[in-house]
C-alpha cells in the first residue's frame, strides 16, 4: 500500500482512563496507512500495549482489535462486582466520578492509614489474575511485529526499569501498574517495583534509541495544565497526582526540544543525532471534569464513553495531521515545557 507511514506510540497510564487510549488504538489499527513500530507504555498504557501485541501476533490487526475489546469488556465485567460502582448521587450529579460512592470513600479513607500489606495481607490481586487469563505472554515475548517498552519504578533504587518484549510477563505489566497505596510491590528477579509513572509516564527514550522512525505520538490521559487552583483536600491530592505523573514526560520533552534547537543551529551533527517529531492525541477539555476517583470506575458505560472519545479524537487528529508525519512535529514543545 502506498504512503504507509511508521509511527511509535507513547501510552500514558491512568486506570480506567486507559479506555480512551483503547479508542485511539482502534482508530490507528484500522488505518492501513499507519504502521506501528514501537510502543512505550506505563500502567494502563502497558496493559493496552501487551494486549495489542498478543492480538496482532495471533491474528494481525483484526486480532489486536478483538483482543483489546475482549480485555476491556473483562475489566468492566470485573468492575461490575467490585466496590467502586457509582452511587445514585454520583450518577446524577458528578458524571463519572465516585466522590459520593460509599465503597470508594471507605477505601480512600482506609488506604490513607493502612498499607496494602495491612489491608490485603494475602496479596489478592484480581488485576494480575485478569492479565494472566486474557494475555498469552509467551506469544507477547515472541512478538516481532511491534517493539514493546514497559516502564516500572524500582522501589529500592528509584530508577526506571524498562521491560522489552522478551522480558514481558503478567508480573512485569503489573509492576508497571503497581500503585503503592493499592497493591503490594511486585517482585521480579529479587527486585521490587512500583508504578512506572513515577519515572516514566510514558518513557520516550526507548522510542528514540531503539526505533528507526522519528514520529512519536503521545496518547495523553493526564492533564498537564488547569485553569483553577485546587482548594479542597481531594482537589489538591488530584492535582499533585497529575503533576507527579507528568513530570518525567515533561523532562524528556524538554530534552527533545533542547536537542532540536541545537540541530536547528547546526551545533550538533544530524547524522549522529536523531531529530524527533512529536505529536499528541488527547481530549483535555472533555477529561478535565474527571478526577482521580473516576480512574477506578470500571462501568462499561464509562469505558465505552472513553473508547468512543478516543475514536473521535484520533480520527480528527489523523484528518488534520497525517500529512505531517515524517515531516514535522504537530505540537509546540516550548509552551509545554516552559509554562
Amino acid at each position: 500500500m502506498k504512503n504507509v507511514k511508521s509511527i511509535s506510540l507513547a501510552l500514558q497510564g491512568g486506570g480506567s482512563h486507559g479506555a480512551f487510549t483503547w479508542g485511539v488504538l482502534e482508530t490507528f489499527l484500522r488505518d492501513e496507512r499507519l504502521k506501528i513500530e514501537g510502543i512505550s507504555g506505563t500502567s494502563a498504557g502497558a496493559m493496552n500495549a501487551a494486549v495489542l501485541a498478543d492480538g496482532i501476533t495471533r491474528d494481525g490487526r483484526e486480532g489486536a482489535l478483538a483482543a483489546l475489546e475482549r480485555f476491556w469488556r473483562s475489566i468492566a465485567k470485573m468492575g461490575r462486582f467490585g466496590p467502586f460502582t457509582r452511587s445514585p448521587m454520583d450518577a446524577l450529579f458528578s458524571q463519572w466520578n465516585l466522590e459520593h460512592t460509599p465503597g470508594y470513600a471507605l477505601f480512600d479513607t482506609v488506604s490513607r492509614y493502612l498499607s496494602p500489606y495491612q489491608f490485603n495481607p494475602l496479596n489478592f490481586n484480581p488485576l494480575m489474575d485478569l492479565l494472566e487469563r486474557e494475555v498469552d505472554f509467551e506469544r507477547v515475548r515472541q512478538c516481532d511485529k511491534i517493539k514493546l517498552f514497559i516502564a516500572a519504578t524500582s522501589v529500592n533504587s528509584g530508577r526506571i526499569r524498562v521491560f522489552h518484549n522478551e522480558e514481558l510477563s503478567a508480573k512485569a505489566v503489573m509492576a508497571s501498574a503497581c500503585l503503592p497505596h493499592l497493591f503490594q510491590a511486585i517482585e521480579i528477579d529479587g527486585e521490587c517495583y512500583w508504578d512506572g509513572g513515577y519515572m516514566g509516564n510514558p518513557a520516550i527514550f526507548p522510542l528514540i534509541y531503539d526505533c528507526k522512525c522519528r514520529d512519536v505520538i503521545i496518547v495523553q490521559v493526564n492533564a498537564i495544565a488547569r485553569d483553577t487552583t485546587p482548594t479542597t483536600s481531594p482537589e489538591i491530592l488530584d492535582r499533585l497526582n497529575e503533576i507527579t505523573f507528568n513530570s518525567t514526560l515533561l523532562r524528556e520533552l524538554r530534552a527533545i526540544d533542547f536537542v532540536s534547537k541545537l540541530l536547528d543551529r547546526h551545533e550538533l551533527d544530524e547524522s549522529k543525532y536523531k531529530r524527533m517529531l512529536i505529536h499528541r492525541v488527547d481530549a483535555a477539555e472533555e477529561m478535565l471534569h474527571l478526577n482521580v476517583s473516576s480512574k477506578v470506575n470500571a462501568e462499561w458505560q464509562f469505558i465505552d464513553y472513553l473508547r468512543r472519545l478516543g475514536n473521535a479524537q484520533a480520527e480528527a487528529w489523523l484528518a488534520e495531521n497525517f500529512d505531517a508525519l515524517g515531516e514535522r512535529s504537530t505540537i509546540d514543545l516550548v509552551p509545554m515545557v516552559e509554562q
